[in-house]
């Protein structure tokens, strides 16, 4: 490649940088001296003139303004959501970490409020409003509860702090659509005691089941050899004279059916045995 050409390449790559710049010249000019604003739908508007804001709130739409003097600045309205943890100490003075979440968004009648009083975007007041009252609330609340009753009353710890929080957020526009405990955590020493009650327990219930089954056998044999007995009874009751009179009479006469009408040959007695036979010749 000579000298010359690229002389001519570096001065074409000059020539497409100029371009760009007048274009980004011109869209800056053009957002500075447009005498209209727009407000995207899920937000409000907020007009400062020379810095000073307005009282009026813009609805989503186009709005008016002079260029350079008057600026809209845009407040998000939309369900928005954030995480965070951090520590406090139970009633029984245990270490707990928590981790929460949750769901809120500014009402659209508090947007110039909270622009004038907390920040111009919802990301300060999330800074500066809804992270040091959440870890109040969940300090607040938690410092109510035992290590233990935080785990096995959670659905009522969670509203409590749903609560108090869902309070201190509305003083300052914003409401809170949904709060979430992540989890509790606590020390290793403690996990481990929970663990072992917890199984106790179950120990304990599977005896109380055990000695509940073998107490209902041992019912059960007693009602069945008291039936026995009973039907025993029940039975030498029924066995009368009459009855006992009425089965010989029966076996007599089962006897005679059975007899074929001859007699004995040999009778024995005090005397010696005589055959019958020979005094009949």
């Amino acid at each position: 490649m000579t000298f010359f050409n690229r002389i001519k390449m570096n001065g074409a790559a000059t020539g497409w940088t100029r371009k760009v710049l007048l274009l980004l010249g011109i869209a800056v000019l053009l957002a500075l001296f447009a005498p209209v604003a727009v407000v995207p739908a899920g937000s409000r508007g907020v007009m400062t003139t020379f810095g000073d804001a307005r009282d009026a709130l813009y609805e989503p739409g186009l709005h008016f303004r002079w260029p350079i003097a008057q600026t809209m600045h845009l407040m998000n309205v939309q369900i928005q959501n954030g995480e965070g943890e951090g520590d406090a100490a139970s009633k029984d003075l245990q270490s707990v970490h928590t981790k929460v979440a949750i769901n809120y968004h500014l009402e659209p009648q508090y947007a110039v409020a909270a622009f004038k009083n907390v920040g111009p975007s919802v990301n300060i007041l999330a800074e500066r409003i809804i992270l040091p009252a959440t870890h109040e609330s969940v300090k607040a609340v938690t410092a109510r509860f035992t290590a233990e009753e935080l785990i096995t009353r959670r659905t009522e710890v969670r509203d409590a702090i749903a609560v108090l929080l869902k309070e201190k957020m509305s003083r300052h526009g914003l409401m809170l659509d949904e709060f979430n405990l992540i989890n509790f955590a606590f020390s290793r020493s403690f996990a481990d005691a929970i663990e072992n009650k917890v199984k106790a327990e179950q120990q304990k219930q599977q005896a109380e089941r055990d000695l509940q089954r073998l107490q209902v056998e041992a019912q059960q044999k007693v009602v069945g050899a008291k039936a026995e007995a009973e039907s025993l009874a029940l039975q030498r009751m029924q066995i009368t004279p009459e009855l006992l009179a009425l089965r010989r009479i029966e076996n007599e006469r089962a006897a005679i059916a059975k007899w074929d009408g001859k007699l004995p040959q040999v009778s024995g007695g005090a005397t010696p045995f005589i055959s019958l036979d020979r005094i009949a010749k």
